[in-house]
């Protein structure tokens, strides 16, 4: 069998195996907390918020920006979370891939 049959063949399966694991990774959650509680985000591992709830006693109308910082911080560090998991199962479907010249 020529050394292109079986590349294709390797980047056929490395294609099924990223889809899959990419549509797992949608079905995934973080959890965020900023401010002792106060905001809570939830981030998909495919790089979406889920929700994001704000507690009440949170919502001080004289000091918003306080609030933005709180959805903010929490957000990006769910964001960060999600990447991480995302980077670790994505890394683990490519870390066998041999691909002469390209890698």
């Amino acid at each position: 069998m020529s050394s292109i049959g079986k590349l294709m063949r390797q980047a056929q399966r490395l294609q099924q195996q990223m889809e899959t694991v990419q549509a797992s990774l949608a079905q995934k959650t973080v959890e965020a907390k900023a401010g002792g509680g106060a905001v809570t985000v939830v981030a998909r591992c495919d790089n979406s918020i889920a929700s994001i709830k704000i507690l009440p006693d949170a919502v001080n109308p004289q000091d918003v920006p306080f609030l933005e910082d709180l959805v903010l911080t929490a957000v990006n560090q769910a964001l960060r979370q999600a990447k991480e998991i995302s980077e670790k199962e994505m890394g683990a479907v490519t870390s066998g891939l041999q691909m002469p010249g390209l890698f």
